[in-house]
């Protein structure tokens, strides 16, 4: 029994020296909690120095996120948009077409009237599409811009505006997405019917041509904030919003030399027509697709559109504030 004894206190003797082994292994194992403070201690070193450099990569992201925000935000209103005008091809064939209609029977009589003496640019339809094509793109771009609010009317009645401002997205995106979403047709329509007057003499440049729908771009998405803003003012009042809208937009276009030349009408039109920021873009795109970038008209017509951009995200980006 003492011999069994024995062992077993041999055995509780191994266990305190396995005590000891264990107690000599606990330096070990305090070395590796020393060496965790020691680690605490290296990323305390470290810490300022990946904040400061968190904070710099933050501010540069700031810097970067305010234009990326912007036009990713831009791209995700314009391919919303333009999604549902391709959902509807008649639509977009019909306003494609409907210019094309407009030049064909408006063409013969202009040339007639214009090459009368009135003061065009001549008798021969050559002459007379190249005056008068920049001015039908023109048109077709005030058009397609100045309706941009009709939709928004129409999204503010079926409570999807209110959905769309519940989103992230930032404010003056979606005034420009909405914007471009009318704008996009009418480059097609501008090169279309660019052309299709190349056989009847209509002379075109590309280039020219490009610089002359950016320059159109720039002008249409300050009418189409403008517009956004008029609907927004207009809410649960449609009537608003077509009074005011039609009544703008027929003596823009008339006071502009868009459709007949000013030089033919009184003096109290020329000098109105100078208060009218669509005539510096029609003399700009006029310049344009004639070939001409090097003109004062071209530089009148990029202010008038810079301005005009101006303006309307800053009345629409306000009033879609206070429509919130």
């Amino acid at each position: 029994m003492d011999e069994q004894t024995e062992p077993t206190t041999g055995t509780g003797a191994e266990a305190g020296p396995g005590t000891g082994r264990g107690a000599e292994r606990a330096p070990g194992r305090s070395g590796v909690t020393n060496h965790g403070p020691g680690t605490a201690g290296t990323a305390t070193q470290t810490a300022p120095r990946t904040g400061a450099r968190e904070q710099t990569d933050r501010r540069s992201d700031v810097g970067r996120s305010r234009a990326g925000k912007f036009f990713g935000d831009t791209w995700a209103v314009f391919t919303r948009e333009i999604l549902l005008v391709l959902r509807d091809p008649f639509t977009l064939i019909f306003s494609l077409l409907q210019p094309l209609i407009f030049l064909a029977l408006f063409g013969p009589l202009l040339t007639g009237a214009v090459g009368g003496g009135m003061g065009g640019p001549g008798g021969s339809t050559a002459a007379t599409l190249q005056w008068f094509v920049p001015g039908v793109i023109v048109m077709i771009s005030l058009f397609g811009t100045s309706m941009t609010g009709s939709n928004l009317l129409y999204e503010m009645m079926t409570g999807s505006y209110e959905r769309v401002l519940a989103t992230p997205l930032d404010r003056s995106a979606i005034l420009v997405g909405r914007a471009l979403k009318e704008f996009a047709p009418l480059v097609v329509q501008g090169l279309l019917i660019a052309v299709v007057c190349i056989p009847f003499g209509f002379t075109f440049y590309p280039l020219h041509a490009l610089a002359g729908l950016a320059l159109l771009g720039l002008f249409g998405v300050g009418v189409g904030a403008l517009s956004c803003a008029l609907a927004l003012a207009a809410k649960n009042r449609e009537w608003l919003f077509w009074g005011v809208q039609q009544s703008l937009l027929f003596p823009l276009l008339i006071l502009s030399g868009m459709m007949l030349p000013l030089e033919a009408g009184p003096s109290w039109m020329q000098t109105a027509s100078k208060f009218n920021p669509l005539t510096y873009m029609v003399d700009a795109e006029r310049a344009l697709f004639g070939g001409t970038f090097a003109s004062t008209e071209v530089l009148w017509g990029v202010v008038a559109a810079a301005v005009t951009c101006a303006v309307g995200l800053f009345v629409g980006i306000r009033r879609t504030r206070k429509s919130v």
